[in-house]
């Protein structure tokens, strides 16, 4: 638990009362983080209410341009549309902002940062700092440190992503969906695959192979995310990248089919075990005879990447398939947002 001390920390948490703002308080109460004060802040339906943090009861404010006076760090978590609004009102301010969504990710003034990938970006602020994506986050810490042995040109990514990550209500919908076909009735449908689409499918008992709208080109959204948020957290815009997103009816914890290409042809999957066993932030599951592997309900409410499944693939002596599992919520959003906030004090980017 952090002790508020008479010097330290002042910060704020964008959407304290969404399932990430939440997990963002919790995150900050087993952080070493020397938290003087904190400034909970959501929308004005929630302001008056209070939360507890550091054994002590904080009130809610709506947030507002002026609540981030005096403010050192600012964690965001209301969406796209709250951050371009009020994240800029922030730095102006002074604080450093880190930010949940995707408001600021591809802008070439905004560092996307993993620490356990690119933590030295942390130092080309210019008052914003973004989150990536969840699905991101998880996939380039597992294949940072294959990079940095092997090398690393081709990444191809299918996902299963949990409801979680459309929200709470996308949580509670599956929930009703499951009873009611359980009950032999139709399930009614109005936010999967996207709130605002033109359809809503069933989830329960259902795979959507759509997350987020479609594009130009086919992909969606939230595969061009992984695609572009990649590159630019690998600093690398020649490697290959391709994804497929589905969203499954798991409430907390995505998973990832990886397959890559790395730039050495002598490398074993022993190898890789052995690499990932000592990797920062990542957990090896890999006992294929005594059926030990990463599964999304072992790795809810944990913060580390978990791997496994790691093989060679039977046709190409480059080419390597992994599973990949982390909390969405925790290491693809809150966990890796407080992290940042811990490094910036560790490289003397914020001062108290």
């Amino acid at each position: 638990m952090v002790l508020l001390k008479s010097e330290g920390l002042n910060v704020a948490v964008v959407g304290v009362t969404g399932a990430v703002g939440t997990r963002m308080v919790q995150m900050l109460e087993g952080s070493p983080l020397p938290v003087k004060s904190l400034l909970p802040l959501a929308s004005a339906r929630s302001a008056g209410k209070s939360i507890m943090f550091g054994e002590k009861s904080w009130t809610i404010e709506e947030a507002k341009p002026e609540s981030f006076e005096h403010i050192d760090i600012a964690l965001f978590s209301a969406g796209g549309s709250v951050s371009k609004q009020l994240a800029p009102e922030a730095a102006k301010r002074g604080a450093i902002v880190v930010d949940n969504t995707s408001a600021f990710r591809m802008d070439p003034q905004v560092p996307l940062v993993v620490p356990e990938v690119n933590e030295k970006a942390l130092a080309q602020h210019h008052g914003i700092i973004a989150n990536p994506n969840c699905s991101t986050i998880q996939m380039v810490a597992a294949l940072e440190p294959i990079r940095q042995a092997y090398g690393l040109n081709r990444i191809i990514v299918s996902t299963y992503q949990a409801v979680s990550g459309a929200g709470a209500k996308a949580i509670a919908e599956l929930e009703e969906q499951s009873r009611q076909v359980l009950d032999g009735k139709k399930p009614e449908a109005a936010i999967m695959p996207v709130k605002g689409d033109k359809k809503h499918f069933q989830m329960a008992f259902n795979a959507i192979p759509q997350i987020d709208l479609f594009q130009p080109n086919d992909y969606t959204f939230e595969e061009m995310k992984m695609i572009n948020e990649t590159k630019k957290i690998m600093d690398d815009q020649e490697i290959k990248v391709s994804a497929t997103c589905v969203r499954v009816p798991v409430s907390i914890s995505h998973g990832e089919s990886v397959y890559i290409e790395i730039d050495q042809t002598d490398v074993s999957a022993s190898d890789l075990k052995k690499l990932l066993a000592d990797a920062p932030g990542v957990i090896l599951q890999d006992d294929p005879a005594h059926q030990i592997y990463p599964m999304p309900a072992s790795a809810s409410g944990k913060k580390e990447v978990f791997v496994g499944r790691i093989r060679r693939d039977p046709d190409v002596s480059n080419g390597f398939h992994l599973w990949i599992v982390s909390d969405n919520l925790l290491k693809g959003a809150a966990w890796n947002s407080v992290q940042i906030a811990e490094r910036l004090l560790k490289l003397g980017l914020v001062k108290f």
